[in-house]
């Protein structure tokens, strides 16, 4: 029997904590292991894949979202591993071996509901692009199908000029956190360029943004400042190119809409074992990530409807084994 994506897609769905493909050949009847290696090594899935399901199961508005960040997947255990790179996880806070993913995410803030549209993989030694490259090009596609949006959320790291520019000049909104060192002008041009960390803040500014000149960015184009705390050690300073928006709050539910992918990156961890695959062929991994995403939008889909957490669709099976045992225990306990 052959392995197809169909099978690979169920598995990663079933299993709940070994996403080997020993225990997939152990679980499936008349499946060989070396079957699913060479499923994995011979298949070529893209990011289109992804796309195809979430066009089934989206929801769009013209009020949407598309939001961007990457994950990095811990490979430091793992030898010799493809497309795993030494890089910078926020999640470990240090340097690790791992596979970027850069996620481009949808959300309908009218259904407070969100899907992952597309993705792509940071290996600049095989096709030489930066995440910035990935995040432009996914930009570009979601531009081309028929997806809805009008505000762009991203991280610091992702808040160039150029990206900015380019979200501008397409006439939508960006909501982009930057750097406490990142050089503004509030003056009109009175004074010196100086970091957003310096400015003095009134209540006024404080509640409504300071309307602010950022270095480098080309011709007299203002932007709307925020200083919105996050924690009580942390203040995060929030630009957006609607000048129009003179809400605190506007930027700060951005802001709070921006961490919905955070949460995609912890449930494609927790309950696909998009991170767990050991095989080492950077084909094969690709093609793991590919359906391990899929098979996320399948469990959102399936938790949507019933109206449950992604968990509990997830480990319902668990707790119908779990009853069952309860009846007729495999091994019976006594003193």
């Amino acid at each position: 029997m052959e392995v197809t994506a169909l099978h690979y897609g169920q598995f990663l769905i079933n299993s709940h904590f070994n996403f080997t493909g020993t225990y997939f050949a152990e679980t499936m009847e008349a499946l060989e292991h070396d079957s699913v290696y060479r499923y994995l090594k011979a298949e070529r899935l893209t990011p289109r894949l992804v796309w195809e399901k979430a066009r089934q199961v989206a929801t769009f508005c013209p009020e949407g979202y598309l939001i961007f960040d990457d994950t990095v997947l811990d490979k430091r255990y793992s030898r010799a591993i493809g497309a795993a790179r030494r890089q910078w996880s926020g999640n470990a806070h240090d340097v690790i071996t791992g596979i970027g993913v850069v996620n481009c995410v949808y959300y309908h803030p009218a259904l407070n509901h969100f899907w992952v549209l597309d993705y792509r993989i940071f290996d600049p030694d095989t096709d030489g692009k930066t995440k910035l490259d990935h995040v432009a090009d996914m930009l570009k596609s979601a531009l081309r199908r028929p997806v809805l949006f009008r505000t762009v959320l991203m991280d610091t790291w992702y808040a160039t000029t150029a990206m900015m520019r380019r979200i501008h000049d397409l006439k939508r909104v960006f909501f982009c956190p930057i750097k406490a060192n990142r050089l503004v002008d509030d003056t009109g041009g009175a004074a010196p360029y100086r970091p957003v960390a310096q400015l003095t803040w009134s209540e006024t500014d404080l509640a409504r943004g300071k309307l602010v000149k950022i270095k480098k960015f080309p011709g007299a184009s203002q932007h709307r400042l925020f200083r919105v705390p996050v924690s009580t050690d942390r203040t995060d300073y929030v630009v957006t190119n609607d000048v129009a928006r003179d809400s605190a709050e506007d930027a700060q539910n951005a802001s709070c809409r921006r961490w919905t992918i955070e949460q995609l990156h912890r449930e494609e961890k927790q309950l696909t074992g998009i991170d767990r695959c050991q095989t080492r062929l950077n084909r094969s991994q690709r093609n793991h990530i590919c359906l391990a995403t899929a098979a996320w939008l399948v469990l959102k889909e399936a938790a949507q409807r019933r109206g449950v957490s992604i968990y509990e669709q997830k480990k319902r099976p668990l707790l119908t084994f779990m009853v069952e045992q309860w009846r007729n225990p495999a091994t019976v306990f006594a003193l």
